[in-house]
This record gives C-alpha cells, sequence and structure tokens, in this order.
C-alpha cells in the first residue's frame, strides 16, 4: 500500500504544498457537516492512520492528537443544518471544504479531495474516489473531520439529551427516528432531511 502515491505524483508535477481534504457527516439528520484539511511534512505517514471509517473510536481519538502534533497545519471547517438546508448538502460539504482549505495557515498549491467530485476551490483539485483508504493526507483529514464532529454531537446530547445524540451521532438509525416521533425535531435537526415527518405533522 503506497499511502503517498498521490501526494508524490503531485509533488512530480511541480506542485509543492499539498493538502488533503474529506468530509464527514453527510448522511446524518442532525447537525453539521464537517470537513478538516491537513497538510503532512513531505514523505511523511503518520503510523496507525487509515480510512476513520475503518478505525474503532478509542484509536480515532489517540490518532486525533498524533495528527495535530504531527501535520504541519490543520483547518476544520463546517457547515450548519441551516446551511445544508438552503444550499442543500452536496454544496454545503463543498462549502465545508473550502473553509477548511481556506483556514490552512499554510497555503496549498493542490487539494487531494475524497469522492468524485471537486468542491470548487481556488487551487488545483484532484478528485480521488476512495481517497481516505488511498493517500496519507486524505485519511488523516477524515479522522480530524469524523472526531471534530463526533465531539460536537456529544456536546448536542448534553444540550438535547432527549435524542440520545451520544448513540446515533444524529444518524438516521431505528432509535433516532423513535425519538423524532416522540419529541419532535429540535434547533440542529436538517429539516430536509425529514420532509416526510414534517409533512405529517
Amino acid at each position: 500500500m503506497e499511502w503517498l502515491e498521490y501526494e508524490n505524483k503531485a509533488m512530480d508535477e511541480g506542485y509543492e504544498i499539498v493538502c488533503g481534504v474529506d468530509e464527514a457527516g453527510r448522511g446524518p439528520l442532525a447537525g453539521p457537516v464537517y470537513a478538516a484539511a491537513v497538510i503532512l511534512p513531505k514523505g511523511h505517514v503518520i503510523e496507525g492512520v487509515n480510512d476513520s471509517k475503518k478505525l474503532s473510536k478509542k484509536k480515532r481519538d489517540m490518532l486525533f492528537d498524533k495528527i495535530i502534533d504531527e501535520c504541519l497545519c490543520y483547518s476544520i471547517g463546517i457547515a450548519d443544518e441551516k446551511e445544508i438546508d438552503e444550499i442543500n448538502i452536496l454544496q454545503a460539504t463543498f462549502l465545508a471544504m473550502k473553509r477548511a482549505v481556506d483556514g490552512l495557515e499554510i497555503k496549498p498549491d493542490i487539494a487531494l479531495i475524497d469522492g468524485n467530485r471537486k468542491p470548487g476551490l481556488d487551487i488545483a483539485e484532484w478528485d480521488i474516489v476512495k481517497g481516505d483508504a488511498k493517500s496519507a493526507s486524505i485519511a488523516a483529514a477524515s479522522i480530524l473531520a469524523k472526531v471534530s464532529r463526533d465531539r460536537y454531537m456529544l456536546e448536542m446530547a448534553e444540550k438535547y439529551p432527549q435524542y440520545q445524540f451520544e448513540k446515533h451521532k444524529g444518524y438516521g438509525t431505528k432509535l433516532h427516528y423513535e425519538m423524532i416521533e416522540k419529541y419532535g425535531i429540535c434547533p440542529i435537526h436538517r429539516k430536509t432531511f425529514l420532509k416526510k415527518i414534517l409533512n405529517n405533522e
């Protein structure tokens, strides 16, 4: 597995500073979509980093601190539930990615984006399908985005305890739908994701 294949290819083509970008939280019924951008030192792979979905919560939390310690810089961007409802989840995901890249202290020359769509940054972009399992910097970004969003949803679990966000992080589980049926929606729910329920009220 060559974790730096895309980073090295970008550098071979003359791009000096490469960042990886990934998102977390496109699918949930509640809360923001998060994105992270990470620039790793040239030739550096952080030991243990992998696609965030393949790691345990404990491992992600440990790697979160390790990535922040070892990367050159990182940034987290979000688009909240109101923006998701206004411009749709795809455009909100792109907005979160742009905010993450714009927030980097070092301006990258190119962004490696997880997925098959480009967000439309003001720098070069390569979209890489399953990039979080192929690129060291995208994998690092996937962990930062996932852990940041999960931590936010734990805060929301304290604010809105009846929905039990700590158990499902806002995803459309059976439990979550049951809680929405029982209590209605709260301010962090994505109304466009819950049209059927809202139309039946």
